[in-house]
């Protein structure tokens, strides 16, 4: 795959799967999450395993202006991006909608939603103009119904749900694809996250099964933007097996 993928999200965790997936088909890499150091390890890593090029790109995607001036002074040979995969995002807490903690709300919105966003808008005028692009979504089995806990964080994937159908029909006259893909249970920091940092509550939810990777979900977001340019792969939604629902778990 000779195209240059900007991940954002991309040091830990599905973007860090992403990037060893698409660096292993010889890929360039255009890598940003908001630790520099985590990025060029790497980076220096996926370098040494496959000779992939890799631009390192720090910032919070939260900060709309830190994006739109670390887009801009992409060297030229780095700005003709063709596979924007949009996977920086969290959750934080489990609590009832009426308990809930407001600036973790306004965190997860900004990340999941508004950051999508800018990210969106700073890179696909560009890919129409080329006539060439890919933007991957990665969204969230929670986006197809709320759960207890989950309301605000549900909220959030199905918008990027709408966004992704809404950003598809806006570009029907192009060749450029979108695809969400929605996964159910991915083992990694995410649910430390959720929990606030507790560890042991975190590693209880993957219990019992065996729940998907970054590396898995990689796979399924290679496989997308693999496919022939005639084939849009819009949605996908998958789980470990066991899994039926966002709720609806068998677990050994």
């Amino acid at each position: 795959m000779n195209k240059t993928v900007l991940i954002t999200g991309a040091s830990s965790g599905i973007g860090a799967g992403c990037a060893n997936k698409f660096a292993s088909q010889g890929a360039r890499l255009i890598l940003n999450s908001r630790s520099t150091d985590k990025l060029t390890a790497l980076a220096q890593e996926l370098m040494e395993k496959y000779g992939t090029e890799c631009y390192v790109m720090p910032f919070d995607v939260c900060d709309r202006k830190a994006a739109a001036a670390a887009l801009e002074s992409l060297p030229e040979e780095w700005k003709t991006i063709d596979i924007l995969i949009n996977n920086a995002g969290l959750a934080i807490g489990v609590d009832k909608e009426h308990e809930g903690n407001i600036d973790e709300w306004e965190i997860m919105i900004d990340t999941n939603i508004k950051a999508l966003l800018s990210m969106t808008r700073l890179v696909v005028p560009g890919m129409i103009e080329r006539g060439c692009g890919h933007i991957i979504n990665i969204g969230s089995i929670a986006g197809d119904a709320a759960y207890p806990g989950g309301s605000v964080y549900c909220a959030t994937k199905a918008a990027v749900k709408a966004l992704s159908d809404g950003l598809r029909i806006d570009l029907v006259d192009t060749p450029l694809r979108v695809t969400n893909i929605k996964p159910g249970l991915v083992e990694t920091n995410f649910s430390v996250v959720r929990f606030r940092g507790d560890k042991d509550r975190a590693d209880n939810v993957y219990k019992g099964i065996k729940a998907l990777t970054g590396d898995d979900i990689a796979e399924v977001a290679y496989f997308a933007a693999s496919a022939p340019a005639h084939m849009q792969v819009a949605e996908i939604l998958v789980m470990p097996t066991y899994q039926a629902t966002g709720t609806i778990v068998s677990k050994k």
